[in-house]
C-alpha cells in the first residue's frame, strides 16, 4: 500500500501536464493497471517480459543510425525496434514512476529531432511514396504511430524545452512529410492510408495540435472525402468485412484500433468505437472468422501464410475491443493462444477473464457470407463450415471485388482447409518480409506474374488469359454476384456468377458441401461457362499433399520437363505429367496430413488433365514447389462436374490405413441447360441428386424436372436428394 500511496504522489507532483497520456491510456487507467498486476498471472507475466526487453537498454547508448538499408537491413531494423523500445519504455514510466525510463525515451527522441529534419527520400525508396527514416512511407507511419504514443506518456516528465524540440523537430517532419509531400498517399482510402492517418493523429493528440488530428479524421483539406473517418466508411463492408482481405484486416486493425482508442479519450463526443454500428467491432469478429482452426488467416490476395492471430497486431486490438465491446464471442479463445496482452485496461480484462478459465478454449468458427464493398455490393465471400475443433472443414469461396493493390485475378476461386490443413491452396505472395536478401523483403516481381494470375488459384481460366487481362484497372471495376446461399446441418450451398472476367465468357460455380451418412463429408463443385464461341477452359485444383493414386494413365515428361506456357503464370509451371481421357470419372487421390482427399471428375466427350508444379523458369528460387492437377477442355458451352472428397485415414506409426478409396463413383449430367441441371453420384451404396436452378433463384420459386422418368420438384434455388428424400 505504501508503493501505492508514493506512485500517486508521483503522479500527483505533474499538475503541469495533467492532461496527459492520453493517447494510449490515462493516469488514472494506469494507476488502475498497476494495482491489478499481482491478481492475474497473464498480466504480470506480460509486465514482466516487456520491463525485462526494456530494462536490457537501460544505461546504455540506443543507435539511431542514419538511414540506408531496406527491410531486413541494421538500419531498417534498428528504427523499426527503436519505436517499440521507446513505447514500452514510456508505459513502464508511467507504470512505476522510474525516471530511468522517461529518460531513455527522452534521449532516443532528442536523437530523432536532430536526424528527422535532415532526412530526403531513403536510399532505398522505389516506389511512389518512399519513406524517411524507412524505405516506405508505410513504415515511416508505423514509426509515427508508435513514437507519438511514447511521446505522450512521457510528456510530463519533459521540460518545456525538451517537449518543443521533440515535437518540432522528431515528429514534425514526419506529420510533414506524409501530408504534403505524400499528400496523395496520405489520402489513400487503403491500408497505408490507415496508417498514415493514425500516425498523424496519435502525433496530434500528444502534442495536442488539432490541426493534425483533423486532418487525420478528415483527410488534409479536412473535406471528409479521405480521412480515417473515410476509411471506416470505405474499407469495410457494413458487416465488417476488409476489402483488401483478411491479411491485411490483419495488419491493418492495429492503427484502426489504436486511433481509436485515442480518439475514445481525446476527443469521446466522437463515439468512434460506436462509428457505423460499430464497425470497428464487426472487423474484429469478421477478421477473426477468416482464419483457419490454426489461428492462420485465409489465404486470397496478397497474404503471407505465417501470419496468424497471435500477431501483436491482434494482440492490441482484442485487448482495445475487450475494454470498449465488453468479453464479445471468441476473445477469450483467442487471447489465451496469444498467451499475453498489452498493458492496458483491456489487457487487464483479458488478463481476468482468463483467469477464470480452466481448460483449453475452443474460438467458435461458423459458416458466414460477408458481403463486400462499402454498402454491402460488391460480392463477397462464403464460408462454409462442418465439423468441430479438430474434425473442422471450410471452404472458402471468394466472389469479391477485386481488393484494391492487393488483389489478385480470381473470382470464383476456391480453398479448402480439413483438420488444421490447407488441402485446396491459394499460393498467396511472393514475399520475404524482413529479409534483405530478397529484394530487401519487398514484393518480388513474381507476385505479379506468377501468384496474382488466374492459373496459381483454383478457378476458371480461359485461352490461358487472366481474368480482366491482369489489369487491375479494370478488375476494380467489376465483382462477382452471389445468386444464393443456405446453411444447413446437412447441406450448406453458395453459388455466384461472374460475366465480366472474360470478353464473351460468363461463369457460374456452386458449391455444395454435404455431410452424408457414415460421416461422409464431400464438396460438389459444378462450374459452368457460357460463350458462343469455342475456348480452351482450364480448371485448376492447387493442392496441397502428394499423390496416391489416379484412375487414368498419365505420360511424364521424361528426363526433361517443359513449362505448361510462355505468359500469364503458366510460365512457372512445370508440366510433369499429361492424360487424354475420354468420356469416364477421372480420379485423383492425394494424402495430405494423414488423410486422403480424391477429386473426382466427370468428363463428357474428351479432356486433358495436366499435373502440373510451380518452379520453372526461376532461376532466383524465389517460388515455392507446389502442385496443381488442371482439368482442360475445349468448348463453348461446358460444366465442369466435380466432387472433392474427405476420406479415410494413414497411421505412418502403425503403418496402417483405412477408408484409403474413395466411395464416389458413377458421376452424371442427367439435365444441364438455362433452366437447371441435375448432377448425380454415387457414394457408397447411397445414390445423390443435386438439383439446381439456373434461372430463378428465389426462395419460394417452385420447380420441377424429369429424371429417369419420374418428375421430381422442390422449392427454391436447389435440393439435395439421398435416396429419393432431400436433405437439409
Amino acid at each position: 500500500m505504501r508503493l501505492i500511496a508514493l506512485f500517486l504522489l508521483f503522479l500527483a507532483a505533474q499538475g503541469a501536464a495533467a492532461q496527459h497520456p492520453r493517447a494510449f491510456a490515462t493516469r488514472a487507467e494506469l494507476v488502475s493497471l498497476r494495482g491489478q498486476l499481482a491478481r492475474y498471472p497473464l498480466l504480470q507475466r506480460s509486465y514482466t517480459d516487456l520491463k525485462g526487453e526494456v530494462d536490457a537498454w537501460l544505461g546504455k547508448d540506443v543507435d539511431v543510425p542514419f538511414p540506408k538499408d531496406p527491410a531486413g537491413g541494421y538500419t531498417h531494423d534498428r528504427h523499426k525496434a527503436n519505436y517499440t523500445l521507446i513505447f514500452n519504455a514510456g508505459l513502464l514510466y508511467q507504470l512505476t514512476g522510474d525516471a530511468r525510463y522517461a529518460a531513455l525515451v527522452r534521449s532516443v527522441l532528442l536523437k530523432y529531432a536532430v536526424l528527422n529534419p535532415t532526412l530526403k527520400n531513403h536510399p532505398e525508396a522505389t516506389s511512389s511514396s518512399p519513406g524517411r527514416i524507412f524505405w516506405q512511407a508505410l513504415n515511416d507511419a508505423n514509426w509515427l504511430v508508435y513514437a507519438g504514443m511514447a511521446y505522450d506518456l512521457v510528456q510530463p516528465a519533459l521540460s518545456a524545452a525538451d517537449r518543443k524540440t521533440i515535437a518540432d523537430g522528431a515528429l514534425r517532419p514526419e506529420v510533414d512529410f506524409v501530408t504534403k509531400d505524400l499528400k496523395s498517399w496520405f489520402d489513400l482510402i487503403h491500408n497505408h492510408g490507415v496508417w498514415a492517418c493514425a500516425g498523424v493523429g496519435i502525433a496530434g493528440i500528444a502534442t495536442d495540435n488539432n490541426d493534425w488530428v483533423e486532418m487525420a479524421l478528415y483527410g488534409t483539406d479536412k473535406n471528409r472525402k479521405s480521412g480515417f473517418v473515410a476509411q471506416l466508411d470505405g474499407l469495410f463492408s457494413p458487416d465488417g468485412y476488409y476489402t483488401e482481405g483478411p491479411y491485411y484486416v490483419r495488419y491493418a486493425i492495429l492503427p484502426f484500433y489504436m486511433f481509436a482508442n485515442a480518439l475514445h479519450k481525446a476527443k469521446p463526443e466522437l463515439k468512434i468505437f460506436q462509428h457505423r454500428d460499430q464497425i470497428l467491432r464487426k472487423a474484429l469478429e469478421a477478421g477473426l472468422q477468416q482464419t483457419n482452426s490454426n489461428g492462420v488467416f485465409l489465404p486470397f490476395n496478397d497474404i503471407l501464410k505465417d501470419k496468424d492471430y497471435t500477431s501483436s497486431e491482434l494482440v492490441t486490438a482484442i485487448a482495445i475491443a475487450r475494454d470498449v465491446y465488453g468479453p464479445l464471442p471468441g476473445l477469450a479463445a483467442v487471447a489465451q493462444k496469444q498467451d499475453r496482452v498489452i498493458l492496458h485496461r483491456g489487457g487487464a480484462l483479458i488478463a481476468a477473464d482468463l483467469a477464470a478459465v480452466r481448460g483449453t478454449l475452443v474460438f467458435p468458427y461458423k459458416s458466414v457470407s460477408y458481403t463486400d464493398g462499402a454498402r454491402g455490393d460488391e460480392g463477397g465471400i462464403s464460408l462454409m463450415r462442418s465439423g468441430g475443433s479438430k474434425d473442422l472443414t471450410t471452404v472458402v469461396f471468394k466472389y469479391a471485388s477485386h481488393g484494391l493493390s492487393h488483389g489478385h485475378y480470381d473470382q470464383l476461386g476456391i480453398s479448402l482447409f480439413d483438420r488444421g490443413s490447407e488441402v485446396l491452396q491459394d499460393y498467396g505472395s511472393v514475399r520475404f518480409v524482413g529479409v534483405e536478401q530478397k529484394f530487401g523483403g519487398r514484393y518480388l516481381p513474381e507476385n505479379k506474374s506468377w501468384a496474382a494470375q488466374t492459373i496459381a488459384h483454383s478457378t476458371l481460366v480461359v485461352d490461358e488469359a487472366s481474368h480482366f487481362n491482369a489489369n487491375e484497372t479494370i478488375a476494380g471495376k467489376y465483382h462477382a454476384e452471389k445468386l444464393y446461399s443456405s446453411d444447413g446441418t446437412q447441406v450448406q450451398a453458395v453459388s455466384a456468377k461472374e460475366d465480366h472476367a472474360y470478353g464473351d465468357v460468363k461463369m457460374r460455380r456452386s458449391l455444395y458441401l454435404l455431410q452424408l451418412p457414415g460421416r461422409r463429408r464431400l464438396l460438389v463443385d459444378l462450374f459452368g461457362a457460357q460463350s458462343a464461341t469455342q475456348h480452351q477452359y482450364d480448371l485448376p485444383y492447387q493442392y496441397g499433399g502428394q499423390l496416391i493414386q489416379t484412375s487414368f494413365p498419365y505420360k511424364t515428361g521424361g528426363a526433361t520437363q517443359k513449362a505448361l506456357g510462355t505468359k500469364n503464370g503458366y510460365q512457372f509451371l512445370w508440366k510433369e505429367a499429361e492424360a487424354s481421357v475420354k468420356d469416364t470419372v477421372a480420379q485423383f487421390t492425394f494424402l495430405n496430413n494423414r488423410t486422403y482427399y480424391t477429386i473426382s471428375s466427370l468428363v463428357r466427350d474428351s479432356a486433358t488433365i495436366l499435373l502440373v508444379r510451380s518452379g520453372a523458369n526461376d532461376p532466383s528460387f524465389n517460388l515455392r514447389r507446389e502442385p496443381a492437377y488442371i482439368l482442360r477442355k475445349r468448348g463453348g458451352n461446358e460444366t465442369f462436374f466435380n466432387i472433392v472428397e474427405i476420406h479415410g485415414q494413414y497411421d505412418p506409426v502403425a503403418e496402417f490405413s483405412y477408408g484409403a478409396y474413395p466411395s464416389v463413383r458413377e458421376l452424371r449430367l442427367l439435365r444441364d441447360d438455362a433452366t437447371c441441371t441435375v448432377a448425380a453420384f454415387r457414394s457408397g451404396n447411397d445414390r445423390v441428386l443435386v438439383l439446381q436452378s439456373n434461372a430463378d433463384f428465389d426462395a419460394a420459386a417452385k420447380h420441377e424436372t424429369a429424371v429417369d422418368g419420374q418428375t421430381l420438384g422442390w422449392t427454391g434455388p436447389f435440393a439435395v436428394l439421398v435416396n429419393g428424400r432431400q436433405i437439409q
